[in-house]
């Protein structure tokens, strides 16, 4: 009680310093993956009023990407991979803050068995969504399993359109490149999990806010206010982890609240603490960790 009355303050004092009329509008994309949940929770819950930020919600990798290259979007929620891209034009852009590791929760799953993979003579069918960490997941996988020289047919999808596919429609041997909620939908309509960020791919996949160097030095408040608001909500979800799935429950694709828990087991916060370890794989990976808030 006493700490869901300090987390209560907190945030209180933290929206009554300030005002919208104090800051201009930070816009920050953000796709349907339970690691990004804390800022839902925090867009439900008013949190980011005070700070003038508004949220963008939009269901495509790609789209996340767009808005923000063309100016739509002032920051935007992804990996490393979507940083590589998008960095190689943009050599100011850099991670603001980290959310989480994948830790299964980047997945791979198909309408029939590893086994049936190996042994296919048709060409196989790939779902995914092409420009983003969809693609390397998937040729770490044909790496790892020896799959690399089977013809593949790949199909660009958003993560929207590929959750609307069932395994017995597809005539063809397939594989579907997704994440965490979407996978729990297509396990209900029957495709199968052959391999994930958590069993028989060792690929690291983390998730931070990336913004422009000189949009951090504009909006610096707002991103430090952010951080303790996710940092607050995160706390929430641990505590009263049902309180926060009623809030959330809207961008959680119908997920029921058990499916909620187990998706979270599926990656490992690190929005307060990155491990020594995880800090040296992070730079093996070319990814800057200096000045994250």
């Amino acid at each position: 009680m006493l700490k869901k009355l300090a987390l209560f303050l907190s945030a209180l004092l933290l929206l009554s310093a300030c005002s919208q009329g104090d800051y201009a509008k930070l816009k920050i994309s953000a796709t349907t993956w339970v690691g990004y949940s804390p800022l839902f929770y925090a867009k439900e819950k008013g949190w980011l009023d005070g700070l003038n930020i508004k949220l963008l919600h939009v269901v495509s990798l790609s789209e996340n990407m767009y808005l923000f290259q063309v100016g739509n979007a002032d920051a935007y929620v992804g990996t490393q991979y979507e940083y590589s891209l998008l960095s190689e034009t943009d050599p100011t852009l850099m991670p603001v803050m980290m959310f989480d590791r994948s830790y299964g929760g980047d997945i791979i799953m198909s309408n029939v068995s590893l086994e049936e993979l190996r042994f296919t003579t048709e060409p196989i069918d790939a779902y995914l969504e092409m420009d983003s960490i969809n693609n390397t997941l998937l040729a770490d996988f044909l790496s790892h399993y020896g799959l690399q020289d089977k013809k593949l047919n790949y199909i660009n999808q958003d993560q929207a359109n590929l959750s609307g596919l069932k395994a017995k429609a597809l005539s063809r041997p397939s594989l579907l490149i997704t994440y965490t909620p979407y996978n729990i939908q297509l396990a209900k309509q029957g495709f199968k999990e052959i391999a994930s960020t958590k069993d028989g791919l060792g690929l690291l996949v983390v998730d931070a806010l990336f913004t422009r160097e000189a949009t951090l030095h504009q909006h610096r408040q707002q991103f430090e206010g952010l951080k303790q608001l996710v940092d607050d909500a995160t706390e929430v979800l641990q505590r009263d982890p049902h309180e926060f799935y009623e809030t959330v429950k809207p961008y959680m694709l119908g997920l029921s609240y058990e499916e909620f828990l187990r998706s979270l087991d599926d990656i490992i916060w690190i929005n307060k603490q990155i491990s020594t370890d995880l800090r040296i794989r992070m730079q093996q990976a070319d990814f800057p960790i200096r000045g994250l808030i």
